[in-house]
């Protein structure tokens, strides 16, 4: 049983202090929790205070809930000093199995069974991760979607050895930091989310392959047509939309054979010289004159005005 209820929590350890890592520890003080991030390396700390300034001039724009600061952040490379005080911890290092297995080893015999251990991993499965834990009931997965300080969804999904009370505790705690939590069903590769993106991209690889379309002409059909219905409504609603009156029943009984139409490749395809030279190429074309940092303003930018647009709707 954890010790104390989801709102209770103050104190949240972040490891990792890459782009998700970084992200999580920025969306989590903006919420006005006192955060600390674990840097394998202190090298790390000049690319994680600019991601945090980058992420709080959008948080700003957005607003702030009371009492975030940056004064509340705090760094160590020791990280029994930065998990000492942690009241939930969210885990964010490389997506390696055996680094995951070691850091929950460490975890589960150093840091109070009572607070939980979220994993961002975007692949793998807490049953696998939680193999070597001696505390595995608090340990859970808890996917973000990048920036995590802008997008609110959290995939959520214990593994064989989660406690049914953690999955809930967690989910809890999320929503009241500010987060859009998803409780799968089962453990599955690559969640929901990740592979609805995956099926559009193994598409896109397929049509630039085979000289149907190019890198930009992709990007744009998105952006102009399916795109921002999805920032409103889910497929399947969209679907449900498009049938009429009679829903989405219409939709599926008119247009079903469809189905069975070669209008698809699920299968990757191989990924030559050839097509990963034509992916790079076309990126940079596309990009011309712009960097990262210009390139993730813009991103921001819309997502910002995307939450406020939202906020506002919900708010009527």
């Amino acid at each position: 049983m954890l010790n104390q209820t989801p709102d209770a929590v103050r104190r949240i350890t972040c490891i990792g202090a890459g782009p998700i890592g970084g992200g999580w520890a920025a969306h989590f003080l903006a919420q006005g929790y006192q955060v600390t991030s674990y840097l394998h390396d202190a090298a790390e700390y000049d690319g994680l205070m600019r991601l945090l300034e980058t992420a709080w001039t959008s948080l700003e724009s957005i607003g702030l809930a009371a009492g975030a600061s940056l004064d509340n952040f705090n760094w160590t490379s020791d990280l029994a000093e930065a998990t000492e005080k942690a009241e939930f911890i969210q885990e964010s290092i490389p997506e390696v199995l055996p680094l995951k297995q070691a850091l929950y080893k460490t975890l589960g015999d150093s840091v109070d069974a009572n607070v939980v251990i979220a994993s961002s991993t975007s692949g793998l499965s807490m049953t696998d991760i939680q193999a070597d834990c001696a505390t595995p009931a608090r340990t859970v997965v808890a996917h973000p979607f990048n920036p995590p300080y802008l997008l609110p969804l959290v995939e959520m999904i214990g593994g064989e050895k989660t406690s049914a009370h953690t999955v809930e505790w967690t989910e809890q705690f999320y929503k009241i930091a500010g987060k859009a939590p998803l409780v799968m069903k089962k453990e599955i590769p690559g969640f929901i989310a990740t592979r609805l993106q995956e099926a559009i991209w193994r598409e896109a690889l397929h049509m630039v392959a085979n000289g149907e379309a190019s890198v930009e002409q992709i990007d744009q059909a998105v952006v102009n047509g399916p795109g921002p219905r999805w920032a409103l409504m889910g497929p399947c609603e969209i679907f449900h939309v498009g049938g009429g009156e009679g829903g989405m029943a219409y939709c599926l009984d008119q247009f079903g054979p469809a189905l069975k139409l070669p209008w698809t490749r699920l299968e990757a395809p191989e990924l030559t010289d050839e097509l990963r030279n034509a992916m790079v190429d076309g990126c940079v074309e596309m990009t011309a004159g712009q960097d990262f940092a210009s390139l993730s303003r813009k991103m921001n930018d819309g997502l910002v005005e995307i939450a406020k647009m939202k906020r506002r709707a919900k708010d009527q």
